[in-house]
Formats: structure tokens, C-alpha cells, sequence
């Protein structure tokens, strides 16, 4: 499989990530277990935004994008590009990650304190889990290209089973996930600091805090399955696959900060996701009979996305859109004849 990727780039990529991880992680033991703020989670946003674009700007520069040479600026032009919107699909497909990680933390009560540390765990291991996930994916298209037929009809029913959930409340107390980690660890029944193992008369147990871990860890295998084919439908270059997925999902936990209270304004953006991975599911499927430019598809994501936020705005929601929860681990929510007792 073609690939831009040299061994020297690679190795600056790997740098960069190492170091952003290690600053990420000396603020994080630094401040402690606390509330993040708006102001703090935007700061953070903006700078894991402009580190991408800064970036894909090196990757042009390196390609010979300033250079005399035309076909060096034609392929530094295309793979800048391809970056781009690589990392927006990713970006956007993330926003759904964080409404389910939203649904996580007030349905098991997660002190806000300690929601920074959460995800800085899940962060981790969604970059091993895609990594792994990427290669394995690059190498079977490079082995079978009709996989790429199934992943963009896998892409479309996808898209079509999120427009029929969008606005559904998950129900958590039959989640398939929830009840495996039920069934396998002991459940203590409060939260005992960041602690992910405590005794509770004198029997050793798992904090509620580790069973969201684990949750987020699953959440982030299933949102990957949907995301990396999504991906591959811009590029099949695993080096632009990897460093755009990387670059949205360090910005991840930032960026849960920044739109966690803001979850209400954008109650149509399901819809619009959706849309998303049938266009990006379609494309795929239309590869060798038509290959839509991939400015076509920045530009698709970007209208779709934005028209989907504007009417979200326009239109407010039916009914109580709010996630609920907020109890203790292994308790039950009451009925409504309950409550009115």
C-alpha cells in the first residue's frame, strides 16, 4: 500500500505524541483532582486544534508544498487535504462519543473532580486500541480491496441505524456491557476518591469509578468500528489514517469539557452524523465506478454538520432531552408511581 509515511516521519509523529501525552499528563498530576472549567477545557481545545493544523502545515512543507516542483505540490495539496478531512469526520464522529460519555458520568454520579482523570485513562487506550485497529485495517484493504465495499455498507447501515436511535434515551440498566462487568467484579457501593479498587468489610472491591473506565473503553471499541472505515473512505495512506485519528483523539477530553454543557444546544447533531455516514458509506461503495474528489467530501461534512448545529439552535427539542441517571451503582431508577409517593 502507498504511503507518504517515511521512517522520519513517523518518528516525528511519534515524538509529538509522546511529548503532548507527557505535558497532558505533568498538568493533570499538577492540578490534581478538579472541576474543569469552560474557560480551561477552551484553552485546551485551541491548543490541541492549532497543534494539528500546525501539523498538517509541517506535513505540506515537508511534501514540497512551497516547492517549484508541480507534482510535489499537487500530492502535498492532496494528502493536506486528506488530513483535514480525515480529522473533521473524526472530530465530529467524536461529539457522539462524548454525549455517551456524558450519559456515563451522571448515570453513575462521577464527581466532576474526577472525570478528568477518567478520560485521560480511555484516551490512552483508545490510541493503542485504534492504532492496532488501523493497521489491521490498511493491511486488509491492501489484501482484499472488496473490503472496502463492506465497510461502506457497513458505513451506510450504520448511518441508517443512528438516524432511528438519534434521540432515544440508551437504556443502561439492560446494557450488554454493564451487566458482563457486573457479573465479573465485586461492585463497591460508593466511590472512594480516585481510587479503582477499595475493601468494604474487609472484602476487596471495584470502585464505580473503574466500572466507567471500563464502559468508556468499550464505548471507544464500538465508536472505532464505525470511525476508522469512515476514514479509510478519504484515504487508504495509513500514515494520514493514523496521524488524523491520533490528532482528533488527543483533543478528545478537552473538548468533552467544552461541549458537555452545551449537549442540549446540539440535540439534532445525531441526525446530522448520520447523514454523515451514509455520504462517507456511499462514497466508499461508488469507488470504482465514481471517486468523489475529496474536497467534494470536506465540503459535504462541513454543510451537513453545520446545517444539522444551526437547526439544532432554530429548533428547540421535544420533551426532556436531558440525560438521566445520577445513582448509585447496581441501584435501580423508580418508577413514576414511586417518585409521586
Amino acid at each position: 500500500m502507498i504511503s507518504i509515511g517515511t521512517p522520519l516521519l513517523w518518528s516525528l509523529f511519534a515524538a509529538f505524541v509522546v511529548v503532548a501525552l507527557l505535558i497532558d499528563f505533568f498538568a493533570l498530576n499538577r492540578q490534581g483532582a478538579h472541576r474543569v472549567s469552560m474557560r480551561e477545557a477552551g484553552i485546551w481545545t485551541l491548543i490541541w486544534v492549532a497543534a494539528s493544523f500546525a501539523f498538517v502545515a509541517f506535513l505540506w512543507w515537508r511534501l514540497g508544498g512551497l516547492g517549484a516542483d508541480e507534482a510535489a505540490r499537487a500530492l502535498a495539496n492532496d494528502k493536506a487535504l486528506e488530513f483535514i478531512t480525515g480529522y473533521l469526520i473524526e472530530k465530529a464522529l467524536a461529539v457522539d462519543n462524548i454525549f455517551v460519555f456524558l450519559l456515563l458520568f451522571t448515570y453513575f454520579a462521577v464527581p466532576p473532580e474526577f472525570q478528568k482523570r477518567v478520560l485521560m485513562i480511555g484516551i490512552l487506550a483508545a490510541l493503542v486500541l485504534r492504532g492496532a485497529l488501523i493497521l489491521v485495517g490498511a493491511w486488509l484493504i491492501a489484501q482484499f480491496h472488496w473490503i472496502l465495499y463492506l465497510f461502506g455498507a457497513f458505513l451506510v447501515f450504520t448511518g441508517i441505524k443512528m438516524w432511528w436511535a438519534a434521540g432515544q434515551e440508551p437504556d443502561l440498566d439492560s446494557n450488554p456491557a454493564l451487566n458482563w462487568v457486573r457479573r465479573r467484579f465485586k461492585i463497591a457501593p460508593n466511590y472512594d476518591g480516585e481510587r479503582f479498587f477499595t475493601r468494604v468489610d474487609g472484602i476487596k472491591m471495584a470502585t464505580p469509578l473503574l466500572v466507567v473506565v471500563l464502559l468508556i473503553g468499550i464505548v471507544d471499541v464500538v465508536f472505532a468500528v464505525d470511525s476508522i472505515p469512515a476514514i479509510f473512505a478519504i484515504t487508504t495512506d495509513p500514515f494520514i489514517v493514523l496521524t488524523s485519528n491520533v490528532f482528533a483523539i488527543l483533543g478528545l477530553r478537552a473538548m468533552y469539557f467544552l461541549l458537555a454543557g452545551m449537549h442540549e444546544r446540539f440535540h439534532l447533531l445525531p441526525y446530522g452524523l448520520a447523514v454523515v455516514l451514509v455520504f462517507i458509506g456511499t462514497k466508499m461503495l461508488l469507488i470504482d465506478l465514481y471517486k468523489i474528489p475529496v474536497q467534494w467530501s470536506l465540503l459535504g461534512t462541513v454543510v451537513i454538520l453545520g446545517l444539522t448545529m444551526a437547526l439544532s439552535v432554530m429548533i428547540p427539542p421535544r420533551g426532556d432531552d436531558k440525560p438521566r441517571g445520577g445513582y448509585p451503582f447496581g441501584r435501580k431508577k423508580e418508577s413514576a408511581d414511586e417518585q409521586e409517593s
